[in-house]
């Protein structure tokens, strides 16, 4: 790790990490206490064409409604791929929906809401 002027840091990558930029500036920067079960595997990890990183939903835990001034949203608790513990989610039902439908086969979900 180097300064690289007043706010920002070079970092020494792995390998297998080439193809991200190593510069950063120092507030995307915090401190890091490893927590060996939280290590993901970087072949687990996916990113797409512009090098995003992709998250995929695993389970729908729970559903609300939000009612805003003059419409009502529908929200599902989302448990992501990598998340761990009791760390989840809220996300557009209908957005989830669109994108994830076995989700909704695997959750035991009648009209409550």
């Amino acid at each position: 790790m180097a300064w690289v002027g007043k706010v920002a840091y070079r970092l020494d990558m792995p390998e297998e990490l080439r193809q991200i930029h190593n510069t950063f500036h120092v507030s995307q920067l915090q401190k890091c206490v490893t927590d060996e079960v939280a290590i993901v595997s970087l072949d687990d990890i996916q990113v797409d064409e512009s090098l995003n990183y992709i998250e995929k939903p695993v389970a729908i835990l729970d559903r609300k409604r939000k009612v805003l001034r003059n419409k009502e949203v529908r929200l599902v608790k989302v448990q992501l791929q990598h998340w761990k513990g009791s760390e989840w989610t809220w996300e557009s039902e209908e957005e989830m929906r669109d994108h994830y439908p076995n989700l909704f086969e695997l959750a035991d979900f009648t009209d409550e809401v």
